[in-house]
């Protein structure tokens, strides 16, 4: 748990089974860090690694629709231990939304269901979730000017704290994960920063490339899918046959 209990005084001064809003979470007590117009915040989502994964799903970062489901979820959890209830908060709050069902959609389309002899991806994120991790470059939630940074502006490798971040936080977490887990990114910028990321000897376990980021906000994303299909099926059935 990296930052849990640094914020355990600010989680537990929030009242329970309530609706969170930007002016309760937007503020020093769950501030991480801030940097010109950039600023990261807690989220208790991100703090529970399911070690056994055999998926890693890598997006950006949380945006605000995941930070307060994750701070709804928490709030809500009836679980007693500490990692039950992290994981409640997890589970509940990874990919919340549209993005969740765009997400199985595309994940359906390479057949990557097909490599667990699974029914559907929906399956990742229900009664086989043992099978799922999910993450972030920035493992919390940044804001640039209040709204959800997606990795361009500023671009990530210009900021201080989001490499920090990206070259130190995120491959430390992976180090935790099985190394023949496969790791799918999420766009361009994910898949970009894997790479070097690789290059460096950060990360080993394999990934994929060319999945486009399945945002409702982008446009394109069937497009490119369908552009990139066939390489990532062939993607997917190389790492089960190397399990095999």
């Amino acid at each position: 748990m990296f930052m849990y209990f640094d914020f355990l005084p600010a989680l537990n001064s929030l009242p329970l089974h309530t609706s969170v809003s930007k002016e309760l979470l937007f503020t020093t007590e769950f501030q991480i860090y801030a940097e010109h117009d950039l600023v990261m915040y807690y989220s208790p989502h991100n703090d529970y690694v399911n070690k056994n994964a055999k998926i890693v799903i890598v997006g950006i970062t949380p945006g605000w629709l995941q930070m307060k489901t994750a701070f709804e979820a928490y709030l809500s959890c009836e679980q007693q231990s500490l990692i039950d209830k992290l994981q409640f908060t997890k589970e509940t709050a990874s990919y919340a939304g549209t993005i969740r069902a765009n997400l199985i959609a595309m994940l359906d389309e390479i057949g990557l269901h097909k490599a667990f002899g699974l029914s559907s991806c929906t399956e990742l994120f229900a009664n086989k979730r043992s099978f799922l991790h999910t993450t972030s470059l920035l493992k919390y939630p940044v804001f640039y000017k209040g709204k959800n940074y997606t990795g361009h502006n500023p671009p990530m490798k210009s900021s201080n704290l989001l490499t920090s971040f990206v070259f130190s936080v995120f491959p430390e977490e992976l180090k935790l994960i099985d190394n023949n887990a496969l790791i799918i990114p999420l766009g361009k910028i994910v898949d970009e920063m894997l790479k070097e990321l690789a290059s460096a000897g950060k990360i080993s376990q394999p990934f994929l490339t060319g999945f486009p980021h399945p945002s409702g906000a982008n446009g394109h994303r069937l497009k490119q899918l369908a552009q990139e299909k066939n390489q990532l099926i062939k993607q997917v059935s190389a790492w089960k046959n190397d399990l095999a």
